[in-house]
């Protein structure tokens, strides 16, 4: 805890970057034909090992079918790991976005509208929807390239610091590995909101929906959509009691 409190403290400060770490699909290892390879084998040795489910042989045969079903499906393979062999293809390298937006409202307004992460998708495009689980855990939805296909995931809530600091990561084994920071700091007239968001798609699905929505493209858009919150706090018919 004293570590993970030390990391996310260099993030606050600007010493580190908050990129999202390797947890979920992109901590895949084993390439597509392996994949397919250990999926069919699975799938055969679990059907020999039921039919001979009170044998020693069977019993084998079934462990054996579940590792390689979980090496299949998964796409990781511990042994792979252990090796340092990886036969996925590379996967892109993480979409980055770093940009701050200064407001005409005072920090602790603009902290309560972030804070609400329903909020989110009002700015973000690429949000369908964020959905708050609990207080720390929410479940995110970005739309696919056209609206086709969504891609969902879980996160949580890593630092908050009322009315200052936000920072937050996808939970392991996640679809995407997703990570961000926003800062509030105050100024003479309001507020200069800091953020920086980081996705990485998962390694082997470099023509699938993650690489095609989370691309330099997505990042410009990110960046245009930060400066969208301006128009969204300081409009006239604005209600800050909604954001609560």
């Amino acid at each position: 805890m004293d570590t993970e409190r030390s990391v996310t403290s260099a993030i606050a400060s600007g010493e580190a970057s908050a990129l999202a770490p390797a947890t979920g699909s992109s901590a895949v290892n084993v390439g597509e034909g392996e994949r397919l390879l250990s999926t069919i084998g699975g799938v055969a040795l679990t059907i020999a090992g039921l039919r001979n489910a009170g044998s020693a042989p069977g019993v084998g045969m079934l462990l054996g079918g579940g590792i390689l079903l979980l090496r299949g499906v998964s796409g990781y393979c511990f042994v792979n790991q252990a090796l340092g062999r990886n036969t996925a293809r590379k996967s892109a390298a993480p979409v980055d976005i770093r940009t701050n937006v200064e407001l005409n409202r005072p920090a602790a307004e603009v902290y309560t509208f972030w804070r609400r992460l329903e909020n989110l998708p009002r700015i973000m495009r690429h949000l369908e929807k964020v959905e708050q689980i609990d207080q720390n855990r929410s479940r995110w939805t970005a739309r696919g390239p056209g609206g086709i296909g969504a891609l969902t995931w879980e996160a949580e809530i890593v630092e908050d610091q009322e009315n200052q600091f936000i920072s937050w990561r996808s939970l392991p084994g996640s679809t995407v590995d997703n990570a961000g920071q926003v800062r509030f700091v105050e100024t003479p007239t309001g507020t200069d909101v800091r953020v920086q968001m980081t996705y990485r798609v998962p390694a082997g699905d470099l023509g699938g929906v993650a690489a095609r929505l989370f691309s330099p493209m997505t990042e410009k858009m990110i960046r245009e959509d930060i400066q969208d919150l301006k128009g969204v706090l300081e409009s006239p018919t604005h209600d800050s009691r909604r954001t609560r």
